[in-house]
């Protein structure tokens, strides 16, 4: 996984996915050209495939989150605008750990663990934590194309009250609103692991930015319980938790090195954003706005 990123090559996406076909994409490019205020220019045939992909293969599920997904990259600033491997994303990277695990899960999807590797809270940033989250999925997937599913696990060791009062709650709503809108995965499981006692306060938080499709994807495992290997091989874990993959400080010194060695990758990203001047219609987009829609763009996905 790591290393210089080079584009997933089409072909192998095409296999991949051969219900995705080399027409529905240039249909795609072809409406991109009728909306000015989207970078449609500057976005590859990949970039298409990954969104087609993550919509289940619908064009008008395919346009909206298209428009969503860059304008929110345009709207949450603190999360989104100016991305550059700068120290405050290594000390970011220092404070909590944000791997991609090499090995699917159970059914194969591709999984993320999440958790800290500095216990003390006043390292912890939480906007900068999810801004650093953004930059290693954006790159992951960038490096590996569509992924027939995808799970996100959080270590709640060594987590404690004092971090969750650090939680932004405008931060926490708008990353909370993005995974569900448009975010281009096919979500499929969350697992918080280690639940402390608290456990209950974090969700109290949570929820009410949380729809129902994804409150049903979510696993809470205690300490000491086997369950989360059912849905995910044991040996996909640092050693440190007793898997087959690196302990966790030489996975996050890996991944500090692989954000540095793709710095171009982000200096070209931060171009894709939405011309709100240019939209067809002629009314800006706000957050305020964003936030009143009822319903939801994309359909989570449900085991």
């Amino acid at each position: 996984m790591l290393g210089a990123v080079q584009p997933f090559l089409l072909e192998k996406e095409y296999e991949k996915n051969p219900d995705i076909l080399q027409d529905d994409i240039r249909k795609l490019k072809e409406w991109l050209k009728t909306q000015p205020h989207l970078p449609g220019e500057l976005l590859t045939d990949l970039d298409l495939i990954i969104t087609f992909h993550s919509c289940d293969n619908s064009a008008q599920v395919t346009k909206q989150v298209l428009d969503l997904h860059y304008t929110l990259r345009t709207l949450f600033t603190t999360l989104f605008k100016d991305r550059d491997v700068d120290q405050r994303i290594i000390n970011s990277m220092n404070t909590v750990l944000l791997a991609p695990l090499p090995t699917p899960t159970v059914k194969g999807y591709r999984a993320v663990f999440c958790g800290l590797l500095d216990p003390d809270a006043r390292l912890f940033n939480f906007a900068d934590v999810i801004r650093t989250t953004m930059m290693v999925l954006d790159l992951w997937q960038y490096a590996e194309g569509t992924w027939p599913g995808f799970v996100i696990i959080i270590d709640m060791n060594q987590a404690s009250l004092a971090h969750i009062a650090k939680l932004d709650i405008m931060i926490l709503r708008q990353t909370l609103y993005f995974l569900q809108e448009c975010m281009l995965v096919r979500l499929k499981e969350v697992h918080f692991i280690n639940a402390p006692s608290f456990m209950d306060k974090l969700m109290m938080l949570l929820k009410p930015f949380m729809k129902k499709p994804l409150l049903d994807m979510i696993h809470i495992h205690e300490t000491g319980s086997q369950e989360l290997y059912k849905f995910i091989p044991k040996k996909a874990f640092p050693k440190d938790l007793g898997g087959d993959y690196k302990n966790k400080k030489d996975i996050g010194d890996d991944l500090i090195h692989w954000l540095q060695d793709n710095k171009q990758f982000y200096i070209e990203e931060n171009k894709r954003r939405v011309n709100e001047a240019l939209r067809p219609d002629g009314k800006k987009t706000t957050i305020e706005d964003l936030f009143s829609i009822q319903g939801s763009f994309k359909k989570l996905d449900i085991d």
